[in-house]
């Protein structure tokens, strides 16, 4: 049996709940700011067209908007032009941080002067607003990638954090602090930088676009990670714990295949508890696909497999040793569906490519893994999953798991290391990155309220310490 995506039903009720641990694998919209419309200069030319606008130039109305609703429409550089230069300075150093300047009109910035004033003024504003908000979340944000990079930093005020700027001591310094300031995004900073300066001397251009490829991924996480975690990298097919920021177990994993529907996607999720001896219920359309052709060809298909077939036409892979989860399953809520378990297929964990599964995340020292989630002993967890039944077990306190793809890191000893690009997601958001003629007109984040595109929430959970699962179940793809 391959591993697969996981359809957990919404839970209030023990039996609900088993049937999740059973099965394995917009934000609001800011409403509107208007700018007062006084007899400002700023105001007339908001009154005039649609919107804010600078011919050849596309800008961000949305921030735009929030920050001169801040000012009353003031012009703001002609006031602060020590202030500007600094931020100028700031944007024609993105390419610091793997970005293209041109994203933020680094050839109008560098021939300001020669504009109409008020052209001036939206074009600087636009320019800081759009690389503070690049810097904080990303150049890439969560709308404008594919629905499986869901990845996303906590919300960000630019238009207010442009604000702080101006009043400190070196804005553009002030600006550059949005970025993250892990250990993770400074060695790929310094990786970028010195493949430059070995540029001269070959360094392979394609090696430059994925270490920018994979900066611009470390801005899609929280700029400060939890010092417990689980970080699985798809891309590496490894996974690691980390207590007190510092790795404490490594393991290989098993990942989704290389067809786009099976895919493991990026996320960020809470691991709740352990389900012990998981059973499998098999979506109709996979028993139909690959079960049924394979009980009319053997009609002992069903019992050799431990499995039975159920009246709504659902194939379920009873619990044990031998199921597709194994003996356990991590409870740990996602809109995609996608856990970490066991599998009885250990012999998968001894190849190079281990993209099998349909997104789901097959850990290959399963029960020592859950021991240390669990701070319990290995024998404590044997001892738990022996008695054969499905329970689940809560941790003592929730820790977090981010799925990540990145192609280009530091591992633990600081060296760069790159992995094969097998799911083809570094070239479209390479282009993203390059794309001129995009711009950074998709609205942007800020007000501090909404959740962020694409950040998982938990629903309501139910269970206690070590509940016995009902079998009330739906199909999940394991």
């Amino acid at each position: 049996m391959t591993s697969a995506r996981v359809h957990l039903p919404r839970r209030g009720t023990i039996a609900l709940l088993a049937a999740c641990g059973l099965s394995a694998c917009g934000a609001k919209r800011d409403r509107e700011i208007l700018i007062p419309q006084g007899n400002t200069e700023l105001g007339k030319r908001r009154n005039e067209a649609p919107g804010f606008s600078i011919p050849g130039e596309r800008l961000n109305p949305d921030l735009l908007r929030r920050f001169y609703a801040r000012r009353g429409t003031q012009h703001v550089w002609n006031t602060h032009a020590e202030q500007a230069n600094s931020l100028v300075e700031a944007v024609l150093r993105a390419g610091d941080h793997g970005l293209d300047p041109d994203l933020f009109h680094a050839g109008q910035l560098r021939r300001r002067e020669e504009l109409a004033p008020a052209d001036r003024e939206f074009l600087l504003s636009d320019a800081f607003l759009s690389y503070a908000d690049a810097l904080a979340r990303g150049a890439v944000p969560a709308e404008r990638r594919k629905d499986s990079e869901a990845l996303a930093p906590g919300p960000v005020d630019v238009p207010a954090a442009l604000d702080r700027a101006i009043g400190s001591r070196d804005p553009g310094v002030a600006i550059e602090a949005l970025a993250p300031a892990t250990p993770a995004y400074n060695a790929l900073r310094k990786a970028l930088r010195d493949a430059r300066a070995n540029g001269s001397r070959g360094a392979a251009p394609e090696r430059l676009s994925k270490i920018e490829v994979n900066l611009e991924r470390q801005r899609w996480l929280p700029h400060s990670l939890p010092a417990d975690r689980v970080w699985v990298n798809v891309a590496d097919q490894h996974l690691l714990l980390y207590r007190d920021d510092r790795p404490v177990f490594s393991t290989r994993v098993v990942v989704g295949g290389e067809d786009e529907r099976n895919q493991s996607p990026e996320f960020h999720a809470m691991i709740e508890a352990s389900f012990f001896n998981p059973p499998w219920v098999i979506p109709r359309d996979i028993a139909a696909a690959e079960v049924l052709p394979k009980i009319e060809q053997d009609p002992e298909y069903l019992a050799r497999h431990n499995m039975v077939m159920r009246p709504n036409g659902e194939v379920e892979q009873l619990p044990g040793p031998s199921t597709a989860l194994g003996q356990i399953m991590l409870d740990m809520p996602n809109r995609f569906d996608v856990y970490l378990h066991d599998t009885p297929s250990q012999f998968l964990f001894g190849r190079d490519n281990r993209r099998v599964s349909r997104g789901c995340i097959r850990v290959q020292n399963a029960h020592e893994f859950t021991a240390m989630l669990m701070e319990r002993s290995l024998d404590a967890i044997d001892e738990m999953i022996a008695p054969g039944g499905t329970t689940r077990h809560k941790l003592a306190k929730p820790v977090p798991v981010f799925v990540a793809y990145q192609t280009a890191f530091a591992d633990a000893d600081g060296a760069l290391q790159f992995r094969p690009d097998f799911y083809n997601r570094d070239n479209d958001v390479w282009q993203q990155l390059r794309r001129r003629s995009q711009g950074r007109s998709a609205p942007a984040q800020g007000d501090p309220d909404p959740t962020p595109p694409g950040t998982v929430q938990a629903r309501p959970r139910g269970g206690g310490a070590a509940a016995p699962v009902e079998v009330r179940r739906r199909s999940l793809r394991a």
